[in-house]
């Protein structure tokens, strides 16, 4: 008995002493991506923007591909860590492309696109989309680099590269990749290192569009670190402005933009911290306005929750649109409706055009 003992009582040590240094290599693993990154364009697109022109621009979070009807995802209260197969990734990843390149859009900003990961058997997704979408500009900015994640157990989520891909039919100057704050807790290890992208299109008065790629935090103790990260951002944006530049922004912001998400959808987000409403009252002040796409004789939601596989009366809302300057005037935006079939996100789509009164 006490040989049994004895025996248990190592097993013990030896579970804590692995457990103690996984917790270790996690905090020493763990790290910022640099601020202020140049990033790489690729294409030969060379048109600057013309004024009293209509633009398209369609923003997508693809949910790294893996987001099939039948999918959770076990941060969300989910069961899957991966995709469900290398097959059905490759398949998922041909019909984004399709639902992008069907839109014929001159701008695209396109959320969570891995370049290495274990949950998407480290398969380039930037690769499939230029692919899809050739003939465009285009630049990815990196903000998940986390360490190997050993959870789930049974099917250890990994380690995970991903960013953010913004392409262009016009000529796209120069990019940057700013990152945005994030919490300083434990939090930090289970939410991505947030950033935006900054990309600088001419245009034919002598100004620049400046075209803003993000993905604010949704993993955090409380949502507050989205409402800092965007102060940082339309700080950003609002100097661009100043300058007599055109100013775009869309992405997924993790809150929610309709503010009446729980009466339009019937479905109440109490208690989800990506779920708050967008601070509006952030917007006082400047020259920026929030364009939700929206449709009230047909509301459609631009997320579900992955906490099961898409069903009925599944939490959904509007978190994904876009943030414009003064001088870009917006002629419509809506949701385009795929019945989440590719991702636990619709696609959004906006049409804008520069205003011939701003001369740069």
């Amino acid at each position: 008995m006490k040989k049994i003992l004895k025996i248990l009582l190592w097993v013990v040590a030896a579970l804590l002493v692995i457990a103690a240094a996984y917790f270790a290599y996690v905090l020493l693993a763990y790290h910022r991506i640099p601020d202020n990154q140049t990033i790489a364009v690729s294409g030969s697109q060379t048109a600057a923007a013309q004024t009293e022109q209509d633009y398209q621009i369609v923003s997508y979070n693809i949910g790294f591909g893996a987001y099939e009807p039948d999918y959770s995802f076990f941060m969300d209260g989910g069961t899957e860590s991966w995709a469900w197969s290398k097959e059905r990734l490759s398949d998922n990843m041909a019909r984004i492309g399709e639902i992008l390149a069907g839109q014929q859009a001159d701008f695209y900003f396109v959320e969570e696109v891995d370049a290495g990961s274990t949950r998407t058997y480290h398969r380039d997704e930037r690769a499939d989309l230029t692919a899809s979408l050739s003939g465009y500009n285009s630049l990815w900015a990196q903000n998940y680099d986390s360490p190997f994640l050993f959870y789930p157990i049974t099917q250890p989520h990994g380690k995970s590269i991903s960013g953010i891909m913004t392409f262009s039919k016009l000529q796209i100057t120069s990019s940057v990749r700013r990152s945005l704050p994030v919490e300083t807790g434990l939090m930090k290890m289970v939410d991505l290192d947030r950033c935006y992208s900054v990309s600088r299109v001419p245009v034919e008065n002598g100004a620049e569009l400046v075209l803003y790629a993000v993905h604010l935090s949704a993993y955090s103790s409380d949502g507050t670190i989205a409402v800092e990260q965007l102060r940082l951002l339309l700080a950003d944006m609002q100097a661009e402005r100043d300058k007599g530049n055109y100013v775009v922004c869309g992405g997924d912001f993790n809150k929610d933009l309709l503010d009446t998400s729980a009466e339009v959808f019937g479905v109440s987000g109490e208690g989800y911290t990506w779920a708050q409403r967008f601070p509006t009252e952030l917007l006082e002040g400047t020259d920026m306005t929030l364009v939700t796409p929206y449709d009230p004789a047909h509301p459609v939601p631009t997320c579900r929750n992955a906490d099961a596989p898409y069903h009925e009366g599944q939490f959904v809302l509007t978190i994904d649109g876009f943030m414009v300057s003064d001088n870009v005037e917006v002629s419509e935006s809506h949701v385009i409706d795929t019945g989440f079939s590719s991702s636990d996100h619709n696609p959004v789509h906006m049409t804008f055009s520069l205003k011939s009164t701003e001369n740069g």
